[in-house]
């Protein structure tokens, strides 16, 4: 007899259904929003806690009320590393703009959390790459006009000594020494100001055997320079 070919009989499978069960544990766009919308009104109700109502702003009254809140002075350099982390264009004062974007970035919307996110910030800041920008800024975040491009030394003397005092503690002492007492300057640019931080990385101090007049250091180093051998002789 011829053989036959057996049918293999296949089922039909049934289009698959998408169930209640299935979805519960992915987050909806919908509701991915409503979280960054619940998460953004947190930031706002706090930054409203500390703003200038007239204004919209947090003010030097609001910091000085926030710091209070966070226990920490208003000179203490952790506030204006918070100002750094914000990008904050203005000495005391906060816009809801900056705010949000420093909160965002350090994932509190409490003051509670904010307090306890500041030694991680501060470790953050002092990271070499960073520390640099940071450096730099503070010397951009003293400019209290939009056509200054200098500071005066008595305030870059408190500034050394906030922002450099703890890492190069000797040199910033007798670098300020030095401010207080010479009579060639009464105001510091940006360019003298990053020099010392140059100065401090790369001159072994005290003994600065390897600074040289012939190099291009700024003039009110070299001027330093020669005061401390004369102090050494």
């Amino acid at each position: 007899m011829p053989r036959t070919a057996s049918k293999t009989t296949r089922k039909r499978s049934k289009p698959y259904t998408v169930t209640s069960s299935d979805t519960d544990h992915v987050p909806s766009a919908s509701s991915k929003t409503k979280k960054s919308s619940k998460e953004n009104d947190e930031k706002y109700k706090l930054f409203n806690k500390y703003a200038n109502t007239s204004s919209g702003v947090i003010d030097p009254e609001g910091i000085e009320k926030l710091c209070s809140k966070l226990k920490v002075s208003h000179t203490d350099i952790k506030i204006l590393m918070l100002a750094w982390k914000m990008k904050s264009e203005r000495q005391g004062y906060f816009t809801k703009a900056e705010w949000r974007r420093a909160l965002k970035a350090l994932k509190v919307d409490t003051t509670k959390k904010l307090k306890k996110a500041l030694p991680e910030l501060e470790k953050e800041v002092r990271k070499p790459l960073n520390f640099a920008d940071f450096y730099a800024y503070a010397f951009r975040y003293c400019l209290t006009d939009e056509r200054q491009n200098c500071i005066d030394i008595e305030t870059i003397c408190q500034l050394l000594d906030m922002v450099l005092g703890s890492t190069f503690r000797d040199q910033v002492d007798h670098f300020v020494d030095y401010l207080k007492i010479q009579n060639d300057y009464k105001v510091s640019t940006m360019d003298q100001w990053m020099g010392f931080y140059r100065f401090c990385n790369e001159i072994s101090f005290p003994d600065m055997t390897n600074y040289s007049l012939e190099l291009a250091w700024p003039l009110i180093l070299d001027n330093f320079f020669e005061w401390m051998r004369e102090k050494q002789a």
